[in-house]
């Protein structure tokens, strides 16, 4: 839905992710790494052209830097797109590891232009030998996804369970604030942008939840306790009754500047207990994760304050590599 957004702008977001902004974030996505990859072969075709497979394999992680770098920094937020969420919203090595990824075939590229019989018995064993690898590893990455889509993730691996216990039980509550919160904002934002903004914080913030509830069913095969009033209002950015009151009844010329005020009060809570797990020794895919929310949720603040172009692109390094404990 992110990826959708830089074509198509607001129109993509959405509370949960419909099939043509599905297919609309596929399709720009393989035009961008087609693209790359035409540079790459085309473009540079003069000092690529006759590299062997061994070669383009070493010039692929550089490369994967490079045309991710240029999206997250420039192309994306600046020009030609102007489109801020996706850097905002988007932690860098995400798109690394997806330029990684595609640029990790381009040895099998190749193959296109031997002519039969020209390839050497060293090459031709090198390329098949790399085709039967990535094979192995997508059906294996594939295995993986499809049993934790069943509630089978592989079992929990971090160093203190009562933490990782306490900090997914407190976000799943934090984020259904959030979610309850955003609903309001989508209902009666009056500017359309924000609006489309609350839309996004519901999927993402249902979404994370999902994947939480999903990791705790699987690792400790119970429910998830629910968290009590003492334990909510300690939590950092939580609102009170009363607070939500005052969104819900806040007159409509008033709400979107109240609704703002709360929303990032509300994530910068988030953002500080997340950050907490990422400098944690918690489940390495927890810690990830919890990167990833805090990137998230501080650039939707910056986009509710209107953030944009070069000061977008400052925020989101900011951001990324931010220390928000204390």
């Amino acid at each position: 839905m992110t990826v959708a957004t830089i074509p198509v702008r607001d129109w993509a977001l959405g509370s949960e992710p419909s099939w043509s902004t599905i297919l609309i974030g596929i399709a720009f996505h393989q035009w961008a790494d087609f693209s790359w990859a035409v540079v790459f072969f085309g473009v540079l075709g003069r000092w690529t052209a006759d590299l062997r497979p061994a070669a383009i394999l070493l010039l692929a992680l550089p490369w994967a830097i490079f045309s991710s770098g240029m999206e997250w920094f420039v192309l994306v937020p600046l020009l030609p797109f102007w489109q801020p969420l996706f850097t905002l919203q988007q932690p860098y090595w995400i798109g690394l590891l997806v330029h990684a990824s595609s640029a990790l075939m381009y040895p099998l590229f190749a193959r296109l232009r031997w002519e039969r019989g020209a390839a050497t018995g060293r090459h031709l064993r090198f390329t098949q030998a790399w085709l039967a690898g990535a094979l192995v590893l997508v059906i294996a990455l594939g295995t993986v996804a499809a049993f934790g889509s069943h509630g089978h993730e592989p079992p929990w691996i971090g160093r203190d369970k009562d933490a990782d216990q306490t900090y997914m039980r407190h976000m799943t509550t934090h984020h259904a604030q959030g979610i309850e919160l955003a609903r309001i904002g989508a209902r009666r934002a009056q500017n359309p942008h924000l609006q489309k903004l609350a839309l996004l914080m519901v999927a993402s913030q249902t979404g994370e939840n999902r994947l939480l509830e999903n990791f705790w069913l699987s690792w400790f095969d119970t429910a998830m306790p629910d968290c009590g009033f003492d334990e909510r209002a300690a939590m950092p950015g939580f609102l009170t009754p009363a607070e939500m009151r005052l969104v819900n009844l806040a007159p409509p010329d008033q709400f979107d500047a109240v609704f703002v005020e709360m929303m990032t009060r509300h994530h910068k809570g988030a953002v500080k207990m997340a950050d907490q797990m990422w400098h944690s020794r918690g489940d390495p895919r927890l810690r990830v994760m919890a990167h990833a929310i805090r990137h998230e949720q501080q650039g939707e603040i910056a986009l509710m304050h209107g953030e944009s172009g070069l000061a977008a692109v400052v925020t989101a390094t900011r951001n990324m590599l931010g220390d928000n404990v204390n």
